[in-house]
């Protein structure tokens, strides 16, 4: 048997082919469109994935504003931040952050499901959120993405 043939093939930022997917957030449940954005973003989808490289595709998702939240989730899940001051603890839950910054509810729910080191930063790179229908990537000729497809 000839086991020159069976050789693992490693992918690197040159053999990498990045695309680039819309997706659609209307009526979208946020944890299973998080879940499946990040394992796009991350590269989990292709053959050739290879953990400590950035073989990700690019993702854009429209209409973040749009997006559901089951449950009581909506008033009852609280967002914690500090100032950095004394006494400086902040909550907000997701209607205010919707109110208030329509995109964070949507990135802050895939950032989490990255990787936290320097590759998930750079993976985190590749996603852009928008809250309203438009985007200023139609140059890169996006393809339409359903979350059933990944």
């Amino acid at each position: 048997m000839d086991t020159l043939s069976y050789k693992t093939i490693s992918a690197n930022s040159g053999t990498v082919k990045k695309e680039w997917y819309v997706i659609d957030a209307t009526d979208q449940v946020l944890g299973r469109l998080a879940s499946r954005v990040a394992l796009v973003l991350r590269g989990k989808n292709k053959p050739d994935f290879t953990p400590h490289v950035d073989c990700g595709d690019n993702v854009i998702i429209v209409n973040a504003d749009k997006i559901r939240l089951t449950g009581k989730k909506l008033t009852d899940k609280v967002y914690v931040r500090h100032t950095g001051y004394p006494g400086g603890q902040r909550f907000a839950t997701p209607k205010d952050m919707l109110d208030r910054k329509p995109t964070f509810v949507v990135e802050h729910a895939i950032k989490g499901m990255l990787p936290k080191n320097r590759l998930g930063a750079e993976l985190f790179r590749n996603l852009y959120v928008y809250a309203g229908p438009e985007h200023p990537h139609e140059a890169q000729q996006p393809k339409p993405l359903t979350l059933n497809e990944i």
